[in-house]
């Protein structure tokens, strides 16, 4: 083993009548984050912001109904799990639900007025990467989602009299003798994803800006893709401990990861790996049936003529506008 990263959590606290976690914290920046970097795209291209609040509006709603509520179908066949679990609040969430509810809302309210959901959504697409980036810093903060043992130098260490996310209480009372100097390191999964989404960020800005023959809606597949299957090879750290559990000194095999495991996979794996066919699938209907990003094509999708509209859509030279045979604006 390289090392590994020891940090102590930062555990919920409290501030006056309330208990805060940096997890919700942090994933209501992300998503402050990927609204801001969606209305910047949306404003220099010359399309209408205050339609695009009315869109982002939505999108919060339904990301924190698809969070909770995705997590429903893993969790049908679990003893006891009835109608309150399936509403309760205290409930697990998704990040995946959470991207797909949101998705799921937006796009219908892109619908309902009147705006191009395959243009918007690549509006959105890096505003998708940063929130990703932003949301896993609370993740990192109060250590969780950890996943199997491992000698990676990137696992985390974890040390007695650590308090880590709740959904790791089992390794607390693993790590609960004072004699030991380090329990694990197990793999940091938040961090895997939020470096990944950084990456992807980065890929973002530079196909928007390199991609020549782009049609609309592509940069938002390639996000779908990506995302989905960077999470379906990093949620492998986890399958292990998910599946087997973990095996203590005294022979007993207790349950450290609460994600369920359907056939040879976690359930966040089937639903990542669905997310990546859905975006191949995505990607070649668009390039049949969009026309190539150019800024005649913007405006003709409504946008108002502005000095970043003339030069071209992030790579400062305009492109004649070229359309499939398909390819009129809706």
């Amino acid at each position: 083993m390289l090392g590994a990263l020891v940090y102590p959590p930062i555990p919920i606290f409290e501030v006056g009548p309330l208990s805060l976690s940096l997890h919700g914290l942090f994933a209501g920046l992300g998503f402050v984050a990927g609204a801001w970097l969606m209305v910047r795209e949306v404003r220099a291209r010359g399309f209408d912001v205050e339609k695009v609040m009315s869109v982002l509006t939505w999108a919060l709603v339904a990301s924190i109904l698809g969070a909770r509520l995705f997590t429903v179908p893993a969790h049908l066949g679990d003893p006891g799990y009835g109608f309150a679990e399936v509403v309760s609040v205290a409930g697990d969430y998704s990040i995946l639900g959470g991207y797909a509810g949101g998705i799921i809302g937006g796009g219908l309210r892109m619908r309902r007025l009147g705006l191009s959901v395959p243009l918007h959504m690549d509006m959105a697409a890096g505003g998708l990467a940063i929130g990703g980036v932003v949301g896993r810093i609370g993740d990192l903060a109060i250590v969780e989602h950890l996943g199997s043992p491992t000698s990676f130098f990137l696992g985390y260490g974890l040390r007695p009299g650590y308090d880590v996310s709740p959904q790791h209480n089992v390794l607390e009372r693993i790590c609960s003798d004072p004699d030991l100097a380090l329990c694990g390191p197990y793999h940091h999964t938040a961090l895997y994803d939020m470096i990944g989404s950084a990456i992807l960020l980065a890929a973002i800005f530079w196909l928007a800006s390199r991609w020549r023959v782009r049609h609309y809606g592509q940069l938002f597949s390639v996000w779908v893709i990506w995302y989905g299957l960077q999470r379906f090879l990093i949620d492998f750290t986890r399958l292990g401990t998910a599946r087997d559990g973990l095996t203590l000194p005294d022979g007993t095999t207790v349950a450290t990861i609460s994600d369920s495991v359907m056939g040879p996979f976690t359930g966040s794996q089937w639903g990542a790996l669905s997310a990546a066919v859905a975006g191949l699938v995505l990607l070649y209907l668009f390039r049949k049936r969009t026309p190539v990003v150019s800024p005649d094509s913007d405006v003709a999708y409504g946008a108002a003529l502005t000095a970043a509209s003339i030069e071209g859509p992030g790579d400062g030279s305009a492109e004649p506008s070229t359309t499939t045979s398909s390819g009129s604006a809706e």
